[in-house]
């Protein structure tokens, strides 16, 4: 058995880079979860179960650490996204490698800065395989980037919240409920949706819109609370507080379940157009639950079979207006529910299948090299 080591952020830490390698390295078999060396901006102490170290963005000796951790297991999986390292500290680490690494990359933009191009270009190159988590971004990795098409590998995003086919009934409860869910930020584009609550004012019975979620750690040591303050003011001035509640509390898997399970629609209105990536669009098609989404890359190419309806970016009337179609037309919410059973979601346990093969077919070649 293949023993992954990983590079990550990781619990505590609110962020879906953290997220994502808790339930990967959750779903492993037994014996199969190596340890975590946890990006952080300081160190604290206890360390979480499960963490073996730490790296602190630019620390060059945090770097020679971080690689003589994850040189102890057979491979190490190490999560990319812009933003979370210096610029030199993961083209470091992976330079001192003695095991494969897989690369996970959360973000692949269409229109990268040179930098960026250059930055991102590194540490593919360096990577024995790189995982893109949608078809989009592995189009535009390949070809934008310097990297063999053989290298790159689609394994989607796992999910807790699996429904069963056949077993969502839409307008499941009297209240109506649209939710939207995951850490509070300028770009989420709860304001347009908040907007939208108000043209439905006149549907019976009148729809609940719940946002639950925290800042985002980075966010509020920035801004505080100043995002998610406006939007609450924005319900104040349309007169659709009553409405519109916040739930202050970034959902555990239970609880996000619980509430998933009372939605009867969940509402994505990023602002973005490159997000290639959304593990809550991945949680929200797995629950089969009907969505409505702005059309970002992810949610193109994932709810394109009808699990969902996408709508404009920045437009509270689009997305009023699906809203109240998805709300109104029993079938169509049935329709997007099938669907949904057909959209390509898988539970965590099947992705780490999934990256256990290309663990092991790795590491046999690793091992083939060497001898």
């Amino acid at each position: 058995m293949v023993r992954f080591g990983f590079l990550s952020t990781y619990p505590p830490t609110l962020c879906r880079l953290a997220s994502f390698t808790d339930g990967l390295r959750a779903a492993l078999p037994g014996g199969a979860a190596g340890g975590v060396v946890r990006l952080v901006d300081s160190v604290d102490e206890p360390r979480p179960a499960g963490v073996v170290g730490e790296l602190v963005p630019g620390s060059a000796s945090g770097c020679r650490d971080a690689a003589m951790l994850l040189n102890r297991d057979d491979l190490a999986v190490i999560q990319h996204d812009y933003g979370i390292y210096h610029d030199d500290d993961l083209p470091r680490v992976l330079s001192m490698l003695s095991v494969p690494a897989v690369v996970v990359l959360h973000t692949v933009l269409a229109s990268p800065t040179p930098h960026q191009h250059s930055s991102l270009n590194r540490v593919v190159n360096a990577a024995a395989a790189v995982v893109t988590i949608s078809e989009t971004a592995r189009e535009l990795l390949i070809a934008g980037y310097d990297v063999s098409p053989d290298r790159v590998h689609v394994i989607p995003h796992g999910a807790h919240t699996l429904g069963t086919v056949g077993t969502v009934t839409p307008h499941r409860n009297q209240q109506r409920q649209i939710l939207t869910w995951g850490l509070f930020g300028p770009g989420m584009g709860v304001e347009w949706a908040i907007e939208a609550m108000a043209m439905l004012g006149d549907l019976r019975p009148t729809p609940r819109y719940v946002v639950a979620g925290e800042t985002h750690p980075q966010v509020l040591a920035r801004d505080g609370d100043r995002y998610r303050d406006s939007l609450v003011s924005l319900a104040e001035d349309l007169r659709v507080s009553d409405r519109v509640r916040f739930d202050l509390r970034y959902p555990c898997p239970a609880s996000l379940r619980r509430l998933v399970a009372r939605a009867e629609i969940v509402l994505l209105p990023y602002d973005s157009r490159d997000q290639v990536t959304s593990g809550v669009l991945v949680e929200a098609v797995a629950s089969r639950t009907p969505v409505v989404a702005t059309g970002f890359p992810h949610a193109v190419e994932l709810l394109s079979g009808g699990a969902g309806v996408l709508v404009n970016h920045r437009d509270p009337v689009s997305i009023a207006n699906a809203v109240r179609m998805v709300l109104s037309d029993r079938a169509m919410a049935a329709r997007m529910a099938a669907a949904a059973g057909v959209a390509g979601t898988v539970g965590w346990t099947s992705v780490a299948g999934e990256y256990s093969r290309l663990a092991a077919s790795l590491v046999r070649t690793a091992a083939a090299v060497v001898a």
